[in-house]
């Protein structure tokens, strides 16, 4: 019970702090709910493709900073965040509940963080409390990064129709950035790396807090926003 409780708080944690920074306009708890069993989801596809790219390394493994670019990159990187934006694509592009832009990072996040749940529940039971707490402080609030960036995007993509082929491209392709730069520092195994582990968590998590309160400062439910465009009109 400890372990699992371990694995699931920081998660919910997190999840409910992105739903109460939706402060103008809430979204459905059952859409929210939706797509963390979506997201959740992909941990299944997300593993039969890891395993099967695994295969290649073997021709690039006696090259070991290639081998470590291929793994953190393609092998986990581009599969998960294709695979996470695959969920808000198919079941939030459309939804008529998607009607600010700030909604983008909700989604995406509860996404990531569906992914995220299953996964931390893996790799705490199978390596213990150690590991649950570590990660707790790294790998759920990375995903939960990964997610913002994707839906920052994502929500520009949806109400910026002229540049929505760009900010789509961007909502996929920055979150694999930052997740394979993630994946790469740690599967280096290099001090030099690892000692830019730290600084570049910090850097990421208050690039994303910025990419939040954009959104948020910008929302047209916003009353501040609400009342300016009311003077306009007068």
């Amino acid at each position: 019970m400890f372990l699992l409780t371990l694995s699931i708080a920081p998660v919910f944690i997190i999840l409910f702090y992105i739903y109460l920074r939706d402060k103008y306009e809430k979204e459905p708890l059952k859409l929210l709910l939706k797509i963390l069993l979506f997201g959740a989801l992909t941990t299944i596809p997300a593993l039969i493709i890891e395993t099967a790219l695994s295969y290649f390394d073997r021709i690039i493994h006696f090259i070991p900073i290639v081998s470590t670019f291929y793994d953190a990159f393609v092998v986990a990187a581009i599969t998960e965040e294709t695979l996470k934006f695959s969920v808000i694509y198919l079941f939030i592009w459309k939804n008529k509940e998607f009607n600010e832009k700030f909604d983008g990072i909700v989604y995406a996040v509860f996404a990531s963080l569906g992914f995220a749940l299953v996964e931390n529940v893996m790799y705490v039971f199978q390596y213990g409390s150690g590991v649950g707490l570590t990660r707790a402080f790294t790998a759920v609030p990375a995903h939960t990064i990964f997610g913002i960036s994707m839906g920052f995007f994502f929500g520009l993509a949806k109400f910026t129709p002229n540049k929505k082929s760009f900010f789509l491209t961007i909502s996929l392709l920055l979150p694999i950035i930052l997740h394979g730069i993630y994946d790469f520092i740690l599967m280096s195994e290099e001090d030099i790396l690892l000692v830019l582990f730290v600084p570049y968590l910090i850097g990421i998590l208050f690039f994303s807090f910025k990419l939040m309160k954009k959104h948020s400062d910008n929302s047209k439910f916003n009353p501040n926003n609400i009342k300016n465009q009311d003077n306009t009109i007068f």
